[in-house]
């Protein structure tokens, strides 16, 4: 994204580079990193017998979405416990909830929408169906459970293995429940240091990343993670979804520059985070990153974000 880098820091000034993998592009239901969580998660879940997956998150969820593309995949059915919004109960659907209409998931809305509200919510809807005579299978939000972390300790053999001993130095990513953070973090450990973009899915992330990473990297027989995450906090706003100033320039620089569509729920604020860490120098000009694209772009569609977009009627 020499585009993007050089627009960082202006002209004349040396830029550092700036690369992007590409998970939005991992297919399913228009892609995200999910994809790579789900296939370890389902395999668990086929294994245990169950006929029917249960998972949960917010409106515009990429999880959700790709659960119920999985279970589709598979010959399962998919129940999603929702965290309220007007977009789930009084509104025509748009985004990623559109989506989760058309994959035919059974949605319901919680009366809490906190992150332990969901969790909880997956839990007793689980419950419910398991005292209905199902077989269901509880997915936490985002994946993020051992098994789904350990697909990015794979994920990060996958990136070094295409770097090809090129030097890297930071790996940028959107932290929402931390699973992906803390799989990259147990499959590099040290170096690149990898700064998770807190988007204010997870009130816990400190403590959780570096627990998630450690059980990972036990599972596979891998050498202990840093015991501490680099995590950024000051990219959410007035917390999940909410759309700042900071994202709207990342999404449309993203877009103007490169070509690379981001969403405002997710990716917009991970570039965010690493455009302010290039400006203030915390990022240097010698230095090479890694901006893990974990996709989101139907996100961008929903109607909440058109007119902050500036969305009108062409020609007015």
């Amino acid at each position: 994204m020499d585009r993007l880098a050089s627009a960082l820091v202006g002209r004349g000034r040396t830029a550092p580079r700036l690369l992007v993998k590409r998970d939005d592009c991992t297919g399913l239901a228009l892609g995200g990193n999910k994809a790579r969580k789900l296939e370890p998660v389902c395999e668990e879940a086929l294994a245990s017998g169950c006929d029917v997956l249960v998972t949960g998150g917010g409106a515009q969820s990429n999880h959700a979405r790709m659960t119920a593309a999985a279970a589709n995949r598979l010959g399962l059915e998919c129940h999603i416990a929702l965290a309220p919004s007007p977009g789930a109960a009084h509104e025509l659907a748009s985004g990623n909830l559109l989506l989760d209409h058309v994959l035919g998931a059974n949605l319901h809305v919680l009366e809490q929408g906190e992150y332990y509200d969901i969790e909880a919510g997956i839990e007793a809807l689980a419950a419910e169906l398991a005292a209905a005579g199902r077989r269901p299978f509880a997915i936490p939000v985002g994946g993020a459970s051992v098994t789904g972390v350990t697909a990015y300790v794979a994920a990060a053999d996958e990136l070094l293995s295409q770097l090809d001993g090129e030097p890297v130095d930071w790996i940028v990513v959107a932290d929402g429940s931390g699973g992906t953070h803390a799989g990259l973090l147990a499959g590099l450990g040290e170096r690149p240091r990898v700064l998770g973009i807190d988007v204010g899915t997870r009130p816990d992330l400190d403590e959780v990343v570096p627990r998630l990473a450690a059980a990972a990297a036990a599972r596979l027989g891998r050498d202990a993670p840093p015991t501490q995450a680099a995590v950024d906090h000051d990219h959410f706003g007035r917390g999940y979804g909410a759309v700042t100033d900071a994202t709207v320039e990342a999404v449309q620089l993203a877009a103007r520059l490169e070509g690379l569509v981001l969403d405002p729920v997710y990716t917009g604020k991970a570039m965010a985070g690493l455009i302010t860490a290039v400006r203030e120098g915390r990022i240097g000009p010698d230095e090479t990153v890694v901006f893990w694209h974990t996709g989101g772009a139907p996100a961008l569609f929903a109607h909440r974000y058109a007119a902050t977009f500036g969305a009108s009627t062409p020609g007015s």
